[in-house]
């Protein structure tokens, strides 16, 4: 478990900065350049989530269960899963309504995957994963908003060719996804 949490406060922490330390963080990009910025945070990342699986693998080999999940949970978690990866879509694809409205899709579909998850899993190591990301995404959100605010940003209405496409690349990742990566990648079935 100590892997886990440890990899969670360095993934989780590196993505935090920019909630509660703004100007540090704008202020080591102008010392620095953005490109090393780019390349510390993105190395950092990746040991956090490095350490994440690992420690979450480990953590599954000894569960220690807080609670049976009643099986609807799973149809309710991959319903939110679905939307989660629509959200993502929406985040890259150019001019669609989604991102139009919540300016910030993909850090509301780690919000959902993160809720949906911790409905349909009981166990400690569930809990402290996808509480972590549920918590840090909803803190995220609020605070991207806020800088939305602050700043005055405006985002270009969606349209509907922008938005169609990100619902069938959503969907289509999603069914790849639940239906073949997930049990190869996290080793359970979904479906």
């Amino acid at each position: 478990m100590t892997l886990l949490v440890l990899g969670l406060v360095l993934f989780l922490g590196v993505h935090s900065v920019r909630i509660v330390a703004d100007d540090w963080r704008s202020a080591q990009i102008a010392r620095r350049g953005e490109k090393a910025w780019k390349g510390v945070y993105t190395l950092l990342s990746i040991i956090g989530f490095v350490l994440i699986v690992w420690g979450y693998g480990l953590a599954r080999t000894e569960p220690v269960f807080l609670w049976q999940p009643p099986p609807w949970t799973r149809h309710l978690a991959s319903l939110f899963v679905l939307i989660a990866f629509v959200l993502l879509a929406a985040a890259k694809v150019p001019r669609n309504a989604i991102k139009a409205r919540l300016h910030h899709p993909m850090v509301a579909g780690v919000k959902l995957w993160a809720f949906g998850h911790l409905l349909a899993n009981g166990t400690l190591a569930d809990a402290l994963l996808f509480g972590s990301f549920l918590v840090w995404a909803v803190v995220d959100f609020r605070a991207a908003r806020r800088r939305d605010r602050v700043a005055g940003t405006l985002y270009p209405p969606g349209t509907a060719r922008g938005t169609v496409l990100t619902l069938v690349a959503g969907g289509v990742a999603w069914a790849v996804f639940a239906l073949w990566l997930h049990a190869w990648l996290i080793g359970v079935r979904p479906f």
